[in-house]
This record gives structure tokens, C-alpha cells and sequence, in this order.
């Protein structure tokens, strides 16, 4: 088997070769169709996220308020508190409170209590008279994700409202799916520009390469300045005309996230020169063997330190504005958090630079590949070990791994990380057979070399080149291919080709392929001309391009040849395509997971909502009964509210009003309780009369859950009283 950074010969000797490819093209539209079968898991799997991310996105829980949530105040409250299970960023309209007609009655401020991120607290103005208020709310985690809701309270007794309480996200539809869209691009950039630097820097630079990493970089870019402008709409919950409003860009670069995501921008800037530098002269240097080892070795090390703050700095952005920021030992995992995110560009940003160079037919040397297996193995052990511990902070137990959005996404991450481990086993198995391969071939060409150099010392005084020089073709093909409007080039690479085309064996095994490869062809120099057409195309630089362009279009046809023939080389290609595409769908996983709440502070909100001592996360049950004792006088309406309506200690509350909703008295009011499937009841409640229109039970003891009769018993003289019956839902 040929070297991989040898050129393939030409002549009889290569129709092997052939017909490997051969094959090699019949199995193609297979793996095509596995491809295609990839990316269309893939984009489901991403319409599946975006779907599925939605209702797990606010970080921030409210765990409870002042005034509680359904609660009647006597008194007007001078300010309403919010508290919530994490810390959180406010602007000055986080808390509007609304009066029953739906007009604003706060005072248009919204601070922390006592310096702590975790409240929210918004002033009332004063005299404020009776009836339900409602308390629209909106924040941003200190993970910054954006979290609202909205809660009502009654001052005497609850009224009609007429305010409306928001019942959708945080943000608008539009903006989520670009904002989610964004995040997993600058992700992919991210991973695209850290590993294809570090595989050009420690393993091989190539044009793909460069296209991957220069392809990282602007993708990076333009996803982060395309999340610094939604930001202020994402976290408004406004249209994406939001992104026109300059002035919010200034409220945005004030927080958290937007100043991470404006370093992340500085620093890309810093990253192209980084990049210019490491293929341009660096590339050039490392190429050239005449260049100086000294200067050569220090702009690697300069280049080494530069790119590895380049990688520290932008994972950061992503560290000290997410996940990591917020919770326990923040300290430890910010620098966790970074070491995790190198690890991951690295490794898979390191599989698309290796797939590329392999799927362009690019010479890469066994020991290049061996190098990069061992940067793919410490990246995953690095992975493993950060990620252990990221895993116990942000789950923090075993049940909540089933139990919570976030931990079955995280099982989800965990089984493709198996299979991406697995898959790279087996590229470390055909690592190995490429480098035993290779060497055999090394010692087989050392032994024919005597043999090969006598044959061409026969044919010293000839004129005509024999076929033996025909490997010289490929060699200039790069040169003839990156290079084809310089003249020079292109001279040389007509003369390199017309010797080729003079002798008959050489000419007989290339017709099949210069066939099959540029129809212009036929319009170029045959055996026959060769020496009059080259001549005339030296002479003529448009038509020395041309050949050029044809001399390196037979030069690709025959890299790729060389590529398919290869079975060691062809079977690395394909299992590291097949770990590059897990990888993406890796990212996506990896996405997701980062805006969803994480699983400990979910099970903590749900432990403070069960909490048989906090019912404030619990709606109570309102029933509005109308009575009509006969009189004109004797007509009105009842609240019965029960709260928090669960099995154990309930509040019970009855308001009476008149038909325009005045709250009044009435001489007698008396309630009971009863639950027909178990026979259990009547329970009479018994009630204290605490103001106009308001009666009151604090400790109502319903033993059991189930749908329970509610009688409500209204008298409003010495002999006309009326009944009224209601059923109540008690949860369990």
C-alpha cells in the first residue's frame, strides 16, 4: 500500500487501485443515504428540543409572596414582595401591580429587599380601596434565562377584574427559536474554532482545515452578535422589532449576559489575528525546511500561549453567565465549567478537522492521527471527570435523574457519549492498523528503491522521460492547484504533464481518466502535439491556465482514487464521519440542557410547594353562589373560598355583597362540608365575622380528598334564609 503522503503511481500498476474504486463508488449512495438518514434524525431531534425546552426554560422559581397568593387583606398593603429560589436581575417595571379596572397603582420602582438578588419588592401608592389586585411580574435568572408569572390579592374583599394576567412565555415564540438557534451555533463555533486551531497547530494544517476553523470563527461571531441584539426582546418578552430598539442594547450590556457576550465579541477580534497568524507565516515556516527552528519554535510557543487564552477567555463567556454562575460552589465550577468546554471543542471541533482532511484525499501522516487520538483521549477523560461533578451539582440526587426534565436530558447526553466513546475505540483501532500498515509499505518501498533507481539510470540518455517519472504528477498538483493564475505555475505544471503524454504506456492507463474528468480536455494537448501545444501554451498564459486547471482536476480525480482504494484510510474516514455526526446531535443535546432548569432546583421548588407548613404555590377554590331570600333586600351574592383545598388544615372564607358588589352584612351566614362517596359529613364550619361582608374559619379540617358538597345557608331577617348548594374539588 502507498504511503498516505505519497502520490499514487500511474500506469498499469494502478488498475487495482481502480478497481477498489470502483467499488468504493457503488457503496457511496449508501453511505449517502446514511447521511441523509442522519440529518433527518438530527433535525427532528433539534424540533423535538426546541418543542420540549420550552416549559423547562425558568431557572428562577417564585417560592412565595406579600401578600400570598389568593389572600384578603383588610388593610392596603404599603408594597408587594416576591421572593425566589435563586437570585435574579430586575428592571424598573418587574413588578406591576393592577387594580380591578387594570390601571397601574404601583409606584413604577422595583428593588431588592435588604441587598438580597433573591427578592423583588415594588411600592403601592396610598388609599387604595378594596377589591382584587393583580401582580404581573417578569426577571431574569442569574443564569439568564428569563422567568414572569402573575399572582392576584384582595384588599376587604375579592372583586370582579377586569386586568389581564398573562398566560404565556416569557418571550415571543420568534424570538425563543432564534434565540435557542443562536445559542446552539455559538456552540458549534465555539467547537469548530478551538479544535480545528488546535489540529492545525499539533497535527496537520490544510485548506479544509483552515475552511473549519475560519468556518468556527464566523459562525461564532455572527450567532454572538445575533444574541446580543435579541437579548433585550428575548428577556422583554417583546416581537423581534425589539432588535431595532438601540436603547435597549444599553440596558442589555448593563447585565450579566450581556457583558459576557460583549467580551465574547473583543475577543473574537483577538482570535482573527490569532488566526492569521497560525496559517499564514506560522503555516509557512513549518512547511519551509530551510526556515530557522529557533524562530520557528517560538512562534509555536507564542501562538500555543495566545490560543490557550483565547480558549479560556471565550469559554468564560459561557461560565460566568449560565449554569455555573448560579448555585453551590460557584467558585469551583465556573473554572469546572471552562475546563469542560475546552475539552469539548477539542475534541469534537478536532473530529470535523480530521473528517474534512480525510474526506479531501489531504496526505496526513499516521503519526498526526496517533497525535490527535491522544488529544481526543485526554479530552474525554477530561470530559468524564468534569462533567461527573457537574452532573452531582446540578442534579444532586438519584431520583431526580427520571424525576426531572433536566436529569432525563442528561441521561439522554450520557447515552451519546457512550456511543461517541464507543465509535472512537474503533477509530483508534484503524489508527493503529494505519500506522502498521504504513510501515510495511516504508520498508517495501526501501527495498525496491535499488531496483527502481537502476531502471531509471538505463534510460539516463534517453530524451523522452520514461513512466517512472510519472509520479511527479501529483506532487505538483497542489502547486498547479493553488496557484493556477501565476504564469510560472502553470508552466510548470504543462511541462510536468507533457512528458506523461509522450510515452504510450503512461498514455494508455491514463485515457480511462482523463476521460471521465473535464470534458475540455478533448481541446488539450493529445500524444501526438504534445510538443507543439505545449510550447504554444507556454507562450500563451490563458491557455496554460486552462491546462493547469485540467492537470489538477486529474490530479484530485486521482488523490480521491487513492483515498477509496485504501481500506485502512477509508474505514478511519468512515468511523470518524460516523463519530462527527453523534457529535452533532451531542451539541444539540448539550444545548438544551443548558436552558433547561437544572434537576436539584427543580425537586427543591417541588419540596416547598408540597411542604404541608408553605401552601403559598397552591390556588385555592373560589365558588361565587347567588342567594335570593324573597325580599328585594335579600338579594346578593357569596364568595366561598377554600384554600389551599387540599386534605388536612384549610382557611375558609365567605364574602357577601350586595348586587353592585358592595360588600354588606347579612344577620346569619353557616356553611358545612359534606363528601356523599365516603359518608363523611355534614361538617359545619364555624364562622367569626371579622368585617363588612366577611367571614372567616381558619382551621377547617377536610380528612380526605374527593369532591365534597359544599352547603351555604344565607339569612337575611328574622324569617327569610335561603340554602344553596355547591360542589367543591378537593385535590389530593
Amino acid at each position: 500500500m502507498p504511503s498516505l503522503t505519497s502520490p499514487a503511481t500511474a500506469g498499469p500498476t494502478a488498475t487495482p487501485a481502480r478497481t477498489a474504486a470502483t467499488a468504493a463508488t457503488a457503496r457511496r449512495p449508501m453511505a449517502r443515504r446514511l447521511v441523509a438518514i442522519c440529518g433527518a434524525l438530527l433535525a427532528a431531534l433539534l424540533c423535538a428540543l426546541s418543542v420540549g425546552a420550552n416549559s423547562a426554560s425558568a431557572h428562577a422559581a417564585l417560592t412565595s409572596t406579600d401578600p400570598e397568593d389568593g389572600s384578603v387583606v383588610q388593610t392596603a398593603p404599603r408594597a408587594v414582595t416576591l421572593t425566589f429560589s435563586e437570585g435574579v436581575l430586575l428592571s424598573g417595571d418587574s413588578v406591576r401591580v393592577l387594580d380591578p379596572g387594570g390601571k397601574r397603582v404601583d409606584t413604577g420602582k422595583t428593588a431588592h429587599v435588604g441587598g438580597k438578588s433573591s427578592t423583588a419588592a415594588a411600592g403601592l401608592h396610598s388609599g387604595l380601596p378594596d377589591g382584587t389586585y393583580t401582580v404581573a411580574w417578569k426577571a431574569v435568572s442569574e443564569d439568564s434565562h428569563p422567568v414572569s408569572g402573575a399572582f392576584t390579592f384582595s384588599i376587604g374583599a375579592p372583586s370582579k377584574t377586569k386586568a389581564k394576567v398573562p398566560t404565556g412565555g416569557a418571550s415571543d415564540g420568534t424570538v425563543s427559536a432564534l434565540y435557542g438557534i443562536g445559542r446552539y451555533a455559538a456552540y458549534g463555533g465555539f467547537a469548530a474554532l478551538v479544535g480545528g486551531s488546535v489540529f492545525a497547530g499539533l497535527c496537520r494544517s490544510s485548506r479544509p482545515v483552515r475552511k473549519i476553523t475560519v468556518g468556527g470563527w464566523v459562525t461564532l461571531f455572527t450567532s454572538s452578535l445575533l444574541l446580543l441584539l435579541l437579548r433585550g426582546p428575548y428577556t422583554d418578552g417583546e416581537g423581534i422589532g425589539g432588535v431595532l430598539d438601540l436603547g435597549g442594547l444599553g440596558d442589555v450590556l448593563s447585565t450579566k449576559p450581556g457583558a459576557a457576550l460583549l467580551s465574547r465579541l473583543l475577543l473574537l477580534g483577538a482570535a482573527a489575528v490569532f488566526l492569521a497568524v497560525l496559517f499564514g507565516s506560522y503555516t509557512r515556516r513549518a512547511a519551509d525546511p530551510e526556515a530557522d527552528p529557533r524562530r520557528r519554535q517560538d512562534l509555536a510557543f507564542g501562538l500555543g500561549f495566545g490560543g490557550t487564552v483565547m480558549s479560556v477567555g471565550l469559554a468564560a463567556t459561557w461560565a460566568m453567565a449560565e449554569h455555573a454562575s448560579v448555585g453551590l460552589q460557584r467558585q469551583l465550577a465556573m473554572p469546572v465549567d471552562v475546563i469542560h468546554l475546552i475539552a469539548v471543542g477539542v475534541w469534537l471541533g478536532g473530529l470535523a478537522s480530521l473528517a474534512v482532511t480525510l474526506r479531501a484525499g489531504e496526505p496526513i501522516e499516521p503519526a498526526a492521527v496517533r497525535r490527535f487520538s491522544r488529544l481526543a483521549f485526554g479530552s474525554v477523560v477530561a470530559l468524564v471527570v468534569t462533567g461527573l461533578y457537574q452532573s452531582w451539582r446540578q442534579v444532586g440526587s438519584w431520583g431526580a435523574l427520571t424525576d426531572t426534565e433536566y436529569g432525563r436530558w442528561l441521561l439522554v447526553k450520557v447515552g451519546l457519549v457512550a456511543v461517541l466513546v464507543g465509535i472512537a475505540a474503533v477509530s483508534r483501532r484503524w489508527t493503529g492498523r494505519l500506522a502498521d500498515v504504513t510501515g510495511t509499505t516504508a520498508g517495501a518501498s526501501s527495498t525496491t528503491s535499488s531496483g527502481i533507481a537502476a531502471e531509471a539510470g538505463s534510460e539516463a540518455g534517453s530524451d523522452t522521460p520514461s513512466e517512472t517519472e510519472t509520479p511527479s504528477e501529483p506532487e505538483n498538483a497542489a502547486e498547479a492547484e493553488g496557484e493556477p493564475e501565476n504564469a510560472a505555475g502553470a508552466k510548470d505544471a504543462v511541462k510536468s504533464a507533457r512528458p506523461v503524454r509522450t510515452s504510450a504506456a503512461g498514455t494508455a492507463a491514463d485515457a480511462p481518466a482523463d476521460a471521465g474528468t473535464e470534458p475540455g480536455e478533448e481541446s488539450g494537448a493529445g500524444p501526438g502535439d504534445s510538443a507543439g501545444s505545449g510550447t504554444a501554451a507556454a507562450d500563451d498564459p490563458v491557455r496554460a491556465a486552462q491546462l493547469a486547471r485540467q492537470q489538477a482536476a486529474r490530479n484530485r480525480t486521482a488523490t480521491l482514487r487513492k483515498r477509496d482504494a485504501d481500506p485502512v484510510r477509508s474505514g478511519l474516514r468512515r468511523s470518524v464521519l460516523a463519530e462527527t455526526i453523534v457529535a452533532v446531535v451531542l451539541l444539540a443535546v448539550a444545548t438544551v440542557l443548558s436552558a433547561t432548569q437544572p434537576g436539584r432546583a427543580e425537586t427543591g421548588r417541588t419540596a416547598a410547594a408540597t411542604n404541608p407548613g408553605d401552601r403559598l404555590n397552591v390556588d385555592p377554590v373560589s365558588v361565587l353562589i347567588p342567594y335570593d331570600t324573597g325580599p328585594k333586600s335579600g338579594r346578593g351574592k357569596a364568595v366561598v373560598m377554600i384554600e389551599p383545598a387540599l386534605p388536612g388544615d384549610n382557611a375558609l372564607h365567605v364574602f357577601t355583597t350586595d348586587l353592585a358588589d358592595r360588600p354588606v352584612d347579612v344577620p346569619e351566614v353557616k356553611v358545612s362540608l359534606t363528601l356523599g362517596q365516603k359518608g363523611i359529613g355534614p361538617l359545619r364550619v364555624p364562622l367569626e365575622h371579622l368585617s363588612t361582608g366577611h367571614w372567616s374559619a381558619r382551621t377547617v379540617q377536610l380528612p380526605m380528598a374527593g369532591t365534597w358538597q359544599l352547603s351555604l345557608t344565607v339569612r337575611t331577617s328574622d324569617i327569610d334564609q335561603v340554602t344553596e348548594t355547591r360542589n367543591v374539588k378537593v385535590a389530593q
